[in-house]
């Protein structure tokens, strides 16, 4: 595997665009690290040097998603006294990679430098940077201008071409390959400077990104789409600076993540899934993303809606697991997809991402009353159901089953998505196809949901009565076949292909409390063990319990803590009242936040609070990861005990003493902007005068 970057990396996004970088701002050849975009690495090699030496880092910093700032200074290997020649590098992301190169001299005298820019491309696929990258040399050409201010790389394999321009002013005094040369004399305390643009490849422009001048980017001088996008969010202020500043970074994080893209002619924007390495169109973390979002504006869920609609399977093809009506996993546009050689265009291998659509298309309604756009997707709601029915019950128990025909499909095709994320409590892994628990939860409450459409805009009586039949039929079966009355009783995580639960203890059971599936009389004990030493550690619920032998509080899905797994589960507690709970677990996620400069990661190790007095995060967790950057959306909400029922906003707040009085103002529900205010367990709601 190629070598990490170190601690304190940095990464900017911007839509589908990523650069990914050492503290210093370099990326080293062989390295993770690069210019990425649409699933290619324009740049693999891109280091700056004085005298030869490579330059150390002294700090850097984010200083939006898209920009950052790296200061550093020489060593006595370039041949001059340590840290007497400093180095700023601004760079931001925008139609492209901006960079600005500021040299300083603090020596006692004029000093000649030889100031390099090691630069060089291998046009990677996204899918092989963490693994084996295939040589691409004998089809990489170089036109290099001869006065050095371009460099261009040109990569062409069968029909995939992908092209990288270095644009550099001032002009070099040579280019030593790929390695741009300036031999400057700089006078004591006065300071030389360069600027490069590595612009995107033709036909491939991002719409609607910030442009201008270094200064006036960072300045935040220059028109700036971004900020522009998140000023029209809701905006929550709080006693509580922390919950306040942990919000703030969720909007500037889902705001960078987002993707744009066309429908019909229209202009969409929907979430992408997390940084670095899936900046791209998901099913289950764009829905469950834009599904945490609907508190701060509509726009992210429509966008979800209408773009994962558009690419709803058609016909059944093995290689991408495809079937008729079934909502995508995951979309590529890399030479190994473009190739066929991996099937991500798109691949269909998940059987929660149809359910988690129809929930979102109601959810949106349900803040929204968008009574066209539901009936817009009438076509798509009733696919997505008839493979519920029909390709998602495999064997027709009424249940949802997963099992992949794809010779690159994923095994376990459930948010717990890892080779080994769903295991027996002794370790044995399960016989495909397997029915998780909380795919049957997505299912009940889907059907629920879609019937209270069919009342309403759908205008179809019969099919509402069929599908709450179906629920009532889900629900008896699903309450007989999954309990496990062992250990004070719990649910399984699943069946197996001969029908055996799974018999682990999981942190799915807070997905089973968020869909309604749990019957009352069983709430307390699910929260029970939900709450209980062996699944929450104090910084959150884990994925698997303590008492289970698989259980690894490093293990991918065998005893980590995801926050937005915990947020669904605050949201499951909130719905059966058990509000005491769900606020323990929202400080907890607060918390955490509150170490990593207000940023959930996307995993934590599940090691006990009382013993590691901080949060370890998962090794090789991403960092913004969409569905953890709005989790404190989820937090927010269910504090404030809003939603919308009937074209109203209803609150049942219960804020802790800790979080103090929280205001919200221009929430966007109904078409309209209302704000509120609560503390304690009292609050309101009234139209925004804004």
């Amino acid at each position: 595997m190629p070598p990490e970057l170190g601690d304190n990396s940095v990464a900017l996004v911007n839509g589908s665009t990523f650069m990914y970088s050492a503290p210093n701002g370099d990326v080293p050849p062989g390295s993770i690290g690069g210019l990425v975009h649409l699933d290619t690495r324009l740049l693999n090699r891109w280091v700056l040097r004085i005298n030869g030496a490579p330059m150390l880092v002294l700090r850097s910093a984010v200083a939006d998603p898209y920009s950052a700032q790296f200061f550093t200074t020489n060593s006595a290997e370039s041949g001059l006294r340590e840290q007497t020649v400093a180095a700023r590098r601004l760079r931001y992301l925008g139609d492209g990679l901006h960079e600005r190169l500021e040299i300083t001299c603090y020596c006692t005298g004029p000093v000649t430098l030889e100031v390099r820019l090691e630069t060089g491309n291998d046009f990677a696929d996204l899918m092989e940077i963490k693994s084996q990258v295939l040589d691409r040399s004998d089809q990489i050409t170089r036109h290099h201008s001869p006065d050095g201010s371009r460099l261009a790389f040109r990569y062409e394999h069968d029909a995939f071409t992908s092209q990288t321009d270095v644009q550099v002013t001032p002009r070099p005094d040579r280019l030593d390959g790929d390695d741009v040369v300036w031999v400057v004399e700089v006078a004591p305390h006065t300071t030389w400077r360069a600027d490069i643009h590595v612009p995107l490849p033709p036909g491939t422009e991002m719409p609607n990104r910030v442009s201008g001048d270094m200064a006036d980017v960072f300045h935040h001088r220059a028109e700036d789409p971004n900020a522009q996008w998140e000023a029209q969010v809701s905006r929550l202020r709080s006693e509580h600076s922390l919950l306040e500043r942990v919000l703030a970074r969720t909007r500037a994080d889902l705001t960078a993540m987002r993707l744009e893209m066309e429908i019909n002619g229209q202009q969409v924007s929907l979430p992408a899934a997390g940084l670095p390495w899936f900046l791209t169109l998901f099913g289950r973390d764009t829905l469950i993303t834009a599904y945490q979002s609907l508190t701060a504006g509509p726009r992210l869920a429509k966008g979800a809606l209408l773009a994962l609609a558009s690419l709803q399977g058609r016909r059944c093809d093995d290689f991408s697991d495809e079937e008729p009506g079934k909502i995508l996993h995951e979309v590529r546009s890399g030479e190994l997809t473009r190739r066929g050689m991996k099937p991500y265009d798109p691949y269909y291998g998940t059987a929660d991402a149809t359910q988690l659509w129809l929930i979102l298309l109601s959810e949106y309604w349900r803040w929204t009353r968008d009574d066209d756009l539901v009936r817009s997707l009438r076509d798509n709601a009733l696919a997505a159901l008839r493979w519920i029915d029909t390709y998602g019950d495999r064997d027709g128990d009424g249940y949802v089953e997963y099992a992949t025909r794809s010779s690159e499909g994923l095994g376990n095709q459930c948010w717990r998505d890892s080779w080994d994320g769903v295991r027996f409590a002794d370790g044995r892994l399960p016989v495909l196809p397997i029915a998780t628990s909380e795919i049957q939860g997505y299912t009940y409450d889907a059907k629920l949901r879609l019937a209270e459409l069919a009342d309403g805009p759908l205008a179809d009586p019969g099919l509402a009565r069929r599908l709450r039949d179906d629920a009532a039929r889900l629900f008896e079966a699903f309450n007989r076949d999954y309990w496990i009355d062992d250990r004070g009783g719990y649910y399984a995580v699943g069946l197996d292909g001969d029908k055996t639960p799974i018999d682990s203890m999981t942190s799915n059971m807070g997905h089973l409390l968020w869909s309604g599936i749990v019957p009352e009389d069983r709430a307390a004990a699910v929260v029970t063990q939900l709450m209980s030493p062996a699944m929450f550690s104090g910084w959150g619920i884990r994925t698997l319990s303590a008492e289970d032998r698989p259980y690894n509080p490093i293990g991918y899905h065998l005893g980590t803590v995801w926050p937005h797994d915990n947020a669904i589960a605050i949201a499951g507690l909130t719905r059966y009242g058990y509000r005491a709970e769900a606020n323990r677990v929202a400080l907890a996620l607060l918390d955490v936040a509150a170490q990593f400069d207000h940023r959930l990661p996307e995993a934590l190790a599940g090691y006990p609070r009382d013993r590691s007095f901080f949060a370890v995060p998962y090794p090789t967790a991403c960092s913004p990861q969409a569905w953890a950057s709005g989790a404190p959306l989820t937090v927010a909400q269910t504090l404030l005990g809003l939603q919308p029922a009937d074209g109203q906003l209803l609150l049942d707040p219960r804020i802790p003493d800790e979080i103090g009085r929280v205001t919200v103002s221009r929430v966007n529900a109904f078409g309209r902007f209302w704000d509120i205010e609560a503390a304690g367990t009292t609050g309101s709601v009234r139209p925004s005068t804004d």
